[in-house]
């Protein structure tokens, strides 16, 4: 098996998720080195081995790196991916690659013209209740797809400091369930209405965004997407899919803290959803990074690519210019094209 190593660009959340899962479960992977401004020095203590630095681009210039992790915040993303290709490193970034359409576009571009791989972390496709659900569907198990239904609330508001510089619900979260209905729908998303609305907490609103939206896609055949989005549920982590057919329906609830149900004269209770994304997501953070290794070890296509990532994003912005407009807006809309070609 061909051994990847690979450099890790950020060492927050998502970075130590990555990091400990290659660690424990890819012996074909090799990190070689990690770039962070604050890196822990009991880390690079602990990992002697690996070269720790607090500049990204001095570690994606080494030679022996074969790909590149990057865990950075969004507004770093797309310069990295540029040194990147630039150096020939292949690629995983976490969405979005940019907040602009244009650069995003260009990038894609870019990395498929030079033969860099590069793969988005639209992570919940690999979620293995998704992924089942997505395999039951290409399997005609409940027939020919008409309405998909997505539910995608948070346990809890981020900071503010990260609303104001996320680019928005519509990008930084809702973006994750965009990818998720045109990978279950298998077709292309043509019209985008959506609206959105402040009821959580007026911060949000004074930051420039919204805390709670619902968005209709709909799709090239003239099937629907139906996706709602909140900023805080107060009972957890609430993620969940429903596929309706003309021969069925496929139906993926939360995830329990428990799978215990109790029975008493009062009602039936059960536990409540998990509290947070990298509980709720362990699994799909395994079998996407998975996916990846195997994809450069055997020479293959990336399982959520580039153009995975400008579709992504070109339904954020016709979501957000929808909703600024209390219209339908069209992806083939001469504003979005003009996002995108600039």
């Amino acid at each position: 098996m061909k051994q990847i190593n690979i450099a890790l660009l950020g060492m927050g959340r998502i970075g130590k998720i990555h990091f400990k899962n290659i660690e424990q479960h890819f012996p074909g992977v090799n990190i070689i080195a990690v770039a962070d401004p604050l890196y822990d020095a009991s880390l690079a203590k602990k990992y002697s081995k690996i070269i720790f630095s607090k500049n990204a681009h001095e570690i994606i210039a080494l030679p022996d790196v074969d790909a590149i992790l990057i865990c950075t915040p969004t507004s770093s993303h797309a310069e990295l991916i540029e040194q990147g290709i630039k150096n020939g490193k292949h690629i995983f970034c976490e969405k979005p690659m940019d907040l602009s359409l244009e650069r995003t576009a260009s990038l894609s571009e870019m990395a498929e013209d030079v033969g860099v791989k590069l793969m988005l972390g639209f992570n919940r496709r690999f979620d293995p209740d998704f992924m089942q659900a997505y395999k039951s569907v290409r399997a005609g198990a409940i027939g020919d797809v008409q309405i998909v239904k997505i539910t995608s609330r948070d346990p809890g508001l981020p900071p503010i400091d990260y609303i104001k510089n996320s680019g928005g619900l519509f990008m930084d979260m809702a973006i994750h369930d965009f990818d998720m209905a045109r990978y279950i729908m298998g077709k292309e998303v043509v019209e985008v209405y959506a609206r959105g609305l402040n009821v959580v907490d007026k911060a949000v609103g004074e930051a420039g965004d919204i805390d709670t939206a619902l968005t209709t896609l709909i799709f090239e055949d003239g099937t629907y997407a139906v996706i709602d989005n909140s900023r805080k549920a107060a009972y957890g982590y609430d993620q969940r899919l429903e596929i309706f057919g003309n021969a069925g329906m496929i139906k993926v609830e939360n995830n329990l803290h428990n799978r215990n149900v109790i029975y008493d004269e009062k009602g039936i209770h059960h536990a409540l959803p998990l509290d947070f994304f990298m509980d709720r997501y362990a699994n799909s953070y395994l079998i996407e990074m998975r996916l990846f290794v195997e994809a450069l070890q055997n020479n293959k296509p990336m399982p959520a690519g580039g153009t995975d990532g400008l579709k992504a994003t070109e339904i954020a912005y016709a979501a957000k210019m929808s909703m600024e407009s209390g219209l339908p807006v069209k992806l083939e809309d001469e504003k979005i094209r003009a996002k995108k070609i600039a």
